[in-house]
């Protein structure tokens, strides 16, 4: 057998601590070029390279340690039971959180301080808060947490960040001082450091006093009940894995949650904001702020969402299915393939326009323009010979594809949404933008475990939704392509596109979107029809669900940051979406794809 080399068994006694410091005798290190993350009982951490440079070990190491400490001190069940519904409020409690447990092996290790401290360097200085100029550029859950690192630490806040958060440092001290002293002795305990940190998150404004009342009622009612170990093992079991950014995903666990949360907080409270207070520090505005709540004219209803789920593609079905359904999806589609790549490059082309970098002529200082030469040979005191480079912003930019996996898409339609979905994923890709790509359909015909719960109680009248959701990710937008692609065979299976809920399949994927921190997030919704379903709609008004996907669709348009497209199949789809096209035959929906898209990034 060949020999071990140095990083071999530097992973082996990576895992070794690892497993003493989580009590997990099961866990596993894996390397990754990508960000770190947890899944289920694996590690995966930056590869330090072969080098082994002590530097990339040390990261290696805090990341490491890190998600041990995770395993060892978090409860997931008992941090998403009082998860604030706001996504600031969100992005903050689940970073307030892993300061927590850091704070933990910082205080008890010394070796371990070190170890946090790099990896922390390293997630920074991949943080928007590193190129902050205003106070509104600062993203708040950063700033909290790296402030509340620094009270219970003492470790002083990384210096590529310490301009953004002197941006807010006043802001966040003057109403949260007292409560950062309160949670320096709650650290061992993460209930009570829980309740401590809503009451920050209140104090700061971010979220709601009737909710922390409802929180307090919940917590009346639970008798203090903790949650087991099987709770927390059965929150996190299948589960997306857990990044642990400081810029945190709102949602712990996509499968577990999405489908529950919806935005809140209102655009009209964010402007009040800069009112009677604003001389002593508001919180600042910034473009993925949480925006509006679901205005209770909805008057929409879910019989129960104990049956749904979000799930990924590759648990649908196993390796080998997968690997076939594509290779099917391929050869079906192999002429159409070259049409729409084209298109995908033209795509291409003006994106990189958009990011190249352009120049002032003709200016009377900046670089020599050589251009000109030959006027500064003949006429040397001629002035405008110069040449300066102009700015060019390009908004940092993440894209979500939702796909109606509905019966009426089978055939030609779906296959072409996948293959359209792929090539434009990889052509996005390469210009550096991020792509999501989802899918929505029910997981049974008639109703399903929803129906028969119904039934069983009673048949109360207007139930409102009465089947089981199901809410399928191909790809995730930190995902790489590669990763994704065979995925997308998954739409080839039979039995798979079923009944179609448009309303809270938009809900799902447009609160996934507000939870990254791009500054430009783009919806496009591409379907074949309204939203059919005869289990609800046979005990409800006959328009229950297209009233909702109208007023989800008019609750984005006019106040959400995220820009919405839609693209009907055979169905005239601008009766619900502003921007919107419709296409009879389905051999167009490559180029319409492309065209729609590009139309979308040149606005400003």
């Amino acid at each position: 057998m060949a020999e071990d080399t140095p990083l071999d068994r530097f992973r082996g006694a990576l895992t070794g601590a690892s497993r003493a410091i989580a009590r997990d005798a099961e866990l596993e290190v894996n390397w990754t070029a990508e960000a770190p993350a947890l899944s289920g009982h694996t590690l995966r951490v930056p590869m330090p390279g072969r080098s082994l440079s002590l530097d990339a070990a040390t990261e290696a190491r805090g990341a490491a340690d890190g998600f041990a400490l995770r395993l060892r001190h978090h409860n997931a069940a008992l941090h998403q039971r009082h998860m604030p519904a706001e996504p600031v409020a969100r992005a903050c409690y689940d970073a307030v959180e892993q300061v927590r447990y850091e704070a933990l092996g910082s205080r008890d290790y010394a070796g371990m301080r070190a170890n946090l401290a790099a990896a922390l360097d390293r997630r920074v200085a991949a943080d928007p808060i590193t190129r902050a100029e205003r106070r509104e550029d600062v993203p708040v859950q950063t700033a909290l947490a790296l402030l509340l690192r620094e009270a219970l630490t003492g470790e002083a806040v990384p210096a590529v960040a310490q301009a953004g958060v002197d941006l807010l440092r006043g802001w966040i001290e003057t109403r949260a001082a007292k409560d950062f002293d309160a949670l320096a002795h709650s650290l061992e305990d993460q209930r009570a450091f829980q309740s401590l940190a809503l009451d920050m998150l209140a104090h700061l404004e971010l979220t709601r006093a009737e909710e922390m009342e409802a929180t307090d009622d919940e917590d009346s009612d639970e008798g203090g009940e903790e949650p087991t170990e099987e709770d927390e093992d059965g929150d996190n079991a299948g589960s997306e894995p857990d990044r642990l950014e400081l810029a945190a995903d709102p949602s712990a666990g996509d499968e577990q949650g999405d489908t529950d949360e919806q935005p809140d907080a209102t655009e009209d409270d964010s402007q009040a904001d800069g009112g009677d207070d604003a001389e002593d520090g508001m919180l600042p505005t910034r473009p993925n702020r949480p925006w509006t709540d679901a205005p209770a004219s909805f008057d929409y209803k879910v019989w129960s969402e104990k049956f749904d789920e979000v799930v990924a593609a590759g648990e649908l079905c196993d390796e080998e299915e997968l690997t076939r359904l594509r290779a099917y999806l391929d050869a079906q589609l192999k002429g159409l393939q070259g049409i729409v790549t084209k298109l995908a490059n033209r795509l291409q082309r003006r994106l990189m326009a958009q990011q190249n970098r352009s120049w002032d002529f003709d200016q009377e200082e900046g670089l020599l323009d050589a251009a000109r030469l030959a006027r500064v040979i003949v006429a040397p005191g001629s002035s405008l010979s110069y040449k300066v480079e102009r700015d060019v912003e390009f908004k940092d930019t993440v894209v979500t594809l939702l796909i109606d996996n509905s019966g009426s898409m089978r055939g030609r339609p779906i296959s072409i949404a996948a293959i359209s979905a792929d090539v434009l994923a990889r052509t996005l890709e390469r210009c550096g933008v991020k792509t999501e790509i989802l899918g929505f359909t029910t997981r049974a015909w008639k109703g399903g475990q929803s129906r028969e719960a119904w039934l069983a109680g009673g048949k109360p009248a207007h139930p409102g939704r009465l089947n089981d959701l199901r809410h399928i990710v191909y790809k995730k937008a930190d995902e790489p392509y590669r990763r994704g692609r065979k995925n997308l065979g998954l739409m080839m299976r039979e039995g798979l596109l079923k009944e179609n809920i448009d309303g809270e399949a938009l809900l799902w994927a447009h609160s996934r979107l507000l939870a990254r921190s791009e500054d430009r997030r783009i919806l496009m919704v591409i379907s074949d029809g309204a939203p059919v379903d005869d289990s609800t709609l046979s005990v409800n008004s006959a328009g229950y669900l297209e009233a909702h996907l109208r007023n989800v669709i008019g609750w984005i348009e006019k106040q959400s940051p995220v820009q919405l497209v839609a693209i009907g199949i055979g169905h005239d789809v601008t009766r619900y979406y502003r921007r919107a096209v419709t296409i009879m035959d389905v051999e167009q929906l490559g180029g319409t794809m492309i065209e729609q898209l590009a139309g979308l990034f040149e606005d400003d």
